[in-house]
């Protein structure tokens, strides 16, 4: 749809501290490097890059005519009204089942040395628009549906705290198209976010990728379908095992202490997570703590000096899950999300298989913050996640339960953070041991 005058130019925090924070940010990280696009729960055959059209053997074709042009352009979108809260805090580490009492207890975190409630570094993408996603998920591709394919996060150590605004800058960097077993042709899309607060201090940095696909082609080619069983009934004693095991993990670092660098060794184990019973309660319960998911909780933005920006126009949504953002002026559950829209799938079976997910299943963005999560709470509350890279493999699929590995494979004393860093490779699998996330992060502990 076109946006007219719906956006507003974009407000940002001031103009020197946006330059002071972002001359400090170069010199305290390294520059990004352009990646191949990742691996992701379709399995892929040759790629190529694609321009205009992509067109598998068979003669299905993705229309790009609307994304070549947008390609290495600043991208619009929501930004919220309001400052995050303490309660935004508490919704947020609930959704993604991340007791952390740091960002819960009012009287533990008043006794922390941040001397009140913080959020989790993994609030980034819950106070953005779109699950990060928006400047992947660019120009109009008719009859396609989107699912994640990964995320990679750049930390800068500036907690965000009740009170803080988060402003977002977005840019779409490229995609790809490839052949899948899922859908045919496919296109892998890379957007980038930089996340800074009111006083332009730079928190965060974001590249997410996109896999954006022709949904009745998935729907007919049944991938998920033909390799997935019944819903996993569990047993009252397999449901205790899991409650065991999610207890000794919060018990396994609960009063945050740190391990220090010099203490730690390749090869260690950091202590077996687990999360689920994925179900329908629990991926409404995530979808609802992005806050952009609330009734008029955001307007449109748009980047200054772009002709024709990519806004909040139709991506191309295939019918079923389009949003209508003019009937959501009067009534706001049109643009909804779950009751309308490109979520509908996560918590509906039915509208799932519509776009060859076969059942109710996860958000990616969860996927990234759950891994994030987990290795703070390792690092402790003077440690300090500095990068992930995250390749989405495979959803959470309702039924299932999702289990973290994870051991150190490398410590750097001399990175381009100018402090030593831990590397730390973690994979998520359900209990198939189906790989769902293989990530490889970076972190400072104290030294």
């Amino acid at each position: 749809m076109s946006t007219g005058n719906s956006a507003t130019p974009r407000k940002t925090a001031g103009t020197g501290a946006r330059k002071a924070a972002t001359a400090a940010a170069s010199k305290a990280a390294p520059a990004r490097k352009a990646a191949p696009a990742r691996k992701a729960a379709a399995a892929r055959g040759n790629s190529a890059p694609g321009k205009g059209a992509g067109t598998s053997p068979g003669g299905v074709e993705l229309d790009l005519s609307d994304v070549d042009h947008r390609v290495g352009k600043p991208v619009g979108g929501g930004q919220l009204w309001d400052p995050c809260s303490t309660s935004d805090i508490r919704r947020w580490v609930m959704a993604m089942d991340y007791p952390n009492p740091l960002h819960w207890d009012h009287e533990f975190a008043r006794e922390s040395r941040y001397g009140g409630l913080i959020a989790p570094q993994s609030i980034a993408v819950g106070l953005d628009y779109g699950h990060g996603a928006q400047p992947a998920c660019v120009g109009h591709i008719p009859g396609s549906h989107l699912i994640f394919g990964g995320e990679e996060w750049w930390f800068y150590g500036a907690p965000v705290r009740p009170g803080d605004t988060l402003f977002q800058d977005r840019r779409f960097h490229d995609y790809k198209v490839a052949e899948t077993k899922f859908a045919g042709p496919t296109m892998f899309s890379r957007g980038d976010t930089t996340h800074r607060n009111q006083h332009g201090v730079l928190v965060a940095r974001e590249r997410s990728t996109a896999i954006r696909y022709l949904a009745e082609e998935a729907n007919k080619r049944g991938m998920y379908e033909n390799q997935l069983g019944e819903v996993k009934r569990w047993t009252a004693a397999e449901l205790t095992e899991v409650e065991q095991l999610r207890h000794e993990w919060i018990l396994s670092n609960r009063l945050g202490v740190s391990p220090h660098f010099d203490e730690v060794k390749v090869g260690d184990k950091l202590p077996r997570r687990v999360i689920g019973p994925h179900s329908i309660a629990t991926f409404t319960t995530e979808y609802r703590a992005f806050l952009f998911n609330i009734w008029g909780t955001f307007g449109w933005v748009a980047p200054p000096g772009i002709q024709d920006p990519w806004i909040n126009q139709d991506p191309g949504w295939t019918e079923g899950f389009e949003f209508d953002e003019e009937g959501a002026k009067i009534d706001p559950r049109k643009r909804d999300g779950l009751y309308v829209g490109p979520s509908r799938g996560h918590i509906d079976g039915d509208k799932a298989g519509e776009v060859g997910m076969a059942r109710a299943y996860g958000y990616g963005a969860t996927m990234g913050a759950w891994c994030t999560d987990y290795l703070s709470y390792w690092a402790g509350n003077d440690g300090l996640v500095r990068h992930t890279k995250a390749d989405f493999r495979l959803p959470a699929f309702e039924g299932d339960v999702t289990y973290f590995d994870a051991e150190i494979v490398d410590k750097i004393t001399d990175s381009a953070w100018g402090v030593p860093l831990v590397q730390v490779k973690l994979k998520l699998t359900d209990q198939n041991f189906g790989t769902l996330v293989s990530c490889l992060a970076e972190i400072e502990l104290p030294h």
